[in-house]
């Protein structure tokens, strides 16, 4: 079966519910031959449960179905960001941060302030570059542990990196200053030729994008700071 993710044409052979389910809006009927070929064999399935006994097969299929697309991603000038990825007025933010740090509940802050926005992607959002340079968040039906995900691509109006303070305050940062938190929150592959893709893509990126440190509570004055201290970004350069 075929799949449009990230403008890109994906094969996947799909067995299981959540899977599926997450993939519908993601369906492609054209003619198109696939970018990438993505294939979970029985043995794959089995040597993964054998090493990971918590999970089942359906959770076996969805993250190795995603770490397999987001590999391949590389090569496309495209890349993971772990991060919780909110669209309102036609573009997109990116909220990164480790696990725990409150990107979801900073994203969901936004829904509560901002009528019209929405979720692109609550975990793992794509990021593409245009032929024009213009950098992109992509829907993926890649998730994490939520199903928030829309299929659609948005251009890229800042990457936060987030942090918690009692009080909210937003700053642009240096790309070099970001750049390990950046590293830290995306898939960096083992092969060399690939390592150098990803971080060409990445020097795109953080020069064509603003980054900000935002320190934030949980109040819902938290997305008015982070709001008014990016939509105006521009990059300069």
């Amino acid at each position: 079966m075929k799949f449009n993710i990230a403008g890109l044409i994906i094969e996947m052979n799909v067995r299981f519910p959540r899977l599926k389910r997450q993939s519908e809006a993601y369906k492609y009927d054209g003619d198109a031959e696939p970018n990438v070929t993505i294939r979970l064999s029985d043995a794959f399935f089995a040597e993964k449960l054998e090493e990971n006994p918590h999970l089942d097969y359906e959770m076996i299929e969805y993250i190795w179905m995603g770490s397999e697309f987001y590999n391949a991603l590389i090569h496309f000038n495209g890349m993971l960001l772990h991060s919780s990825c909110v669209v309102y007025e036609g573009k997109a933010y990116l909220f990164s941060a480790p696990c725990g740090t409150g990107k979801s509940t900073h994203t969901q802050i936004w829904l509560k302030r901002f009528p019209g926005s929405y979720i692109l992607n609550d975990d793992k959002p794509a990021i593409r570059i245009a032929k024009d340079g213009i950098v992109y968040a992509c829907g993926t039906p890649f998730s994490g542990k939520t199903s928030q995900n829309v299929n659609n691509i948005v251009p890229i109006a800042g990457i936060c990196i987030l942090g918690r303070d009692t009080t909210n305050h937003i700053e642009p940062i240096d790309p070099d200053d970001a750049l390990f938190n950046i590293l830290n929150q995306t898939v960096r592959p083992p092969q060399e030729e690939d390592m150098d893709k990803l971080l060409t893509t990445l020097d795109t990126v953080m020069r064509n994008v603003p980054v900000y440190r935002l320190y934030c509570n949980m109040e819902l004055d938290a997305a008015e700071v982070s709001y008014n201290g990016m939509k105006n970004g521009k990059k300069e350069g």
